[in-house]
């Protein structure tokens, strides 16, 4: 008769197999370089200012800070879930090496990796990278006197935005929400029941049968009409709900505010939606997501993608390769015509000199700009003329600034990698989003600077 193995060796052990097992970390090891040579004090110093400016009050245990920060180099060097970025400090040498982690068996959850990287937001991860990049330039692995820049998109994790799908979205939320949000809102709840089951045959209309544009745009006139009764209602119940004043539990307050925050945003989208269906055209702001209203529509003119939707990043490279970033509050900040002046300003800032030489495709050249760009310092101004206009630099300076324009893609291109997640990261704000874009660029750097220690050292860096 066979008996079903249950794992393991079927051969009894005289002594059980030890579970603290003893390792040696390799010298040569990414994370082992990054930790002996980063500054960790200097570190702590400024992610305890920033945590200070931000925090009502100081009451409360100390935070692990050093255990933190290297839990968020650790998340930047490699694309990870908070989930996952746990389990490797958890059971992974380095990782614990990494976090200073190796004398100790206490090991930060997700949700407090997560929670730090919401209170530094996409400033503290700033902060962080800059170090990085201060801390090549003083290595003598970047070079401050050549800079370029560039402007590229980041993609949001959202479906592709259209009028009906946004409304059905709306719909559906209000519904869900509605019936975790306490008594008033689930008495509206059951009281626009119809309405809710009136779009979603809408939505079925929309997409099955309406074949022709005139079709469509009756559907969706129709569906429009649907949420405009459906936001009266909302409205005067979350009016009374506030002068009322109920108490709530957690998940019954965050259902309301949910549903007042998707009812502020419905506020605005149905007149853009009624001036497309009136006049054909796309209103200005348009809201292209329902949770997150703050992202909008960048005209890329890129073949098979016109357009993305998401945020638009200012990329700042300094000669060697190492990268700073800006995000965009909204579509007019970060133009070709603004960055091309404002990149060498935050250079400036940064390091306290513009650079000697500076490069930029031919988005951001006016007289303007040259003028601005050399009363700020620089000596150099690479930008690229349009149409019959001559460069302001010789043609040998002219042929390393071109070389210098062509590797910031390079440098673009591998942010958007598997690797680092740039594009479409793991995000539900576009604070978010923001935090995930540094720690993207931090982690490009911080790769970098420690192949590049690794290699003065005679070190070929694994892991």
């Amino acid at each position: 008769m066979s008996r079903t193995h249950r794992g393991g060796s079927r051969q009894a052990e005289l002594f059980s197999r030890s579970k603290r097992p003893t390792i040696r970390l390799e010298e040569n090891h990414r994370l082992v370089v990054l930790t002996e040579e980063t500054d960790w004090t200097e570190l702590v110093e400024r992610v305890e200012q920033l945590r200070r400016s931000k925090l009502k009050s100081a009451a409360g245990r100390p935070p692990h800070l050093r255990a933190l920060i290297g839990a968020l180099v650790l998340k930047a060097t490699r694309e990870m879930t908070w989930r996952e970025a746990e389990d490797l400090i958890r059971h992974y040498a380095p990782a614990r090496y990494l976090c200073g982690l190796t004398e100790t068996e206490w090991t930060p959850d997700f949700t407090t990796l997560h929670d730090f990287a919401v209170l530094l937001g996409e400033e503290g991860v700033k902060l962080l990278n800059e170090y990085a990049v201060k801390w090549a330039v003083e290595e003598k692995l970047a070079d401050p006197s050549v800079v370029v820049g560039d402007t590229t998109a980041q993609e949001a994790a959202i479906p592709y935005p259209n009028e009906m799908g946004l409304m059905a979205a709306f719909m559906a939320t209000v519904a869900a929400a509605s019936k975790k949000a306490g008594r008033a809102l689930q008495k509206f709840a059951a009281q626009a029941a119809t309405h809710f089951q009136a779009a979603k045959q809408k939505v079925r209309e929309y997409r099955l049968f309406a074949k022709t544009k005139p079709m469509k745009d009756q559907v969706l006139g129709q569906m429009a009409t649907l949420v405009e009764r459906v936001q009266r209602q909302l409205a005067q119940v979350l009016q009374a709900t506030v002068a009322r004043g109920q108490r709530l539990t957690k998940y019954a307050q965050s259902a309301q505010a949910r549903v007042h925050r998707l009812h502020q945003t419905m506020k605005k989208l149905v007149p853009q939606i009624r001036y497309w269906l009136r006049t054909g055209w796309v209103a200005a702001d348009k809201i292209i997501s329902l949770h997150m209203p703050e992202l909008y529509s960048i005209v890329r003119g890129k073949v098979g993608k016109a357009v993305e939707f998401g945020l638009r990043w200012g990329i700042t490279r300094l000669r060697g390769g190492f990268l700073l970033a800006t995000v965009a509050t909204d579509r007019r900040q970060l133009v070709d015509a603004k960055f091309a002046v404002q990149a060498v300003e935050d250079c400036i800032a940064l390091f306290g000199k513009a650079p000697r030489a500076y490069a930029y495709d031919r988005a951001g050249h006016s007289q303007k700009n040259v003028a601005a760009l050399k009363e700020l310092g620089v000596k150099q101004v690479g930008l690229a003329p349009r149409g019959r206009a001559e460069w302001e630099v010789n043609p040998k300076v002219k042929q390393q600034l071109v070389k210098e324009r062509a590797l910031v893609e390079a440098g673009i291109g591998a942010l958007k990698s598997q690797r680092y997640s740039f594009h479409r990261p793991r995000a539900r704000s576009a604070r978010m989003m923001g935090t995930c874009g540094q720690l993207a660029v931090l982690g490009f750097n911080l790769n970098k600077l420690t192949r590049e220690l690794a290699s003065r050292r005679g070190l070929e860096v694994v892991g």
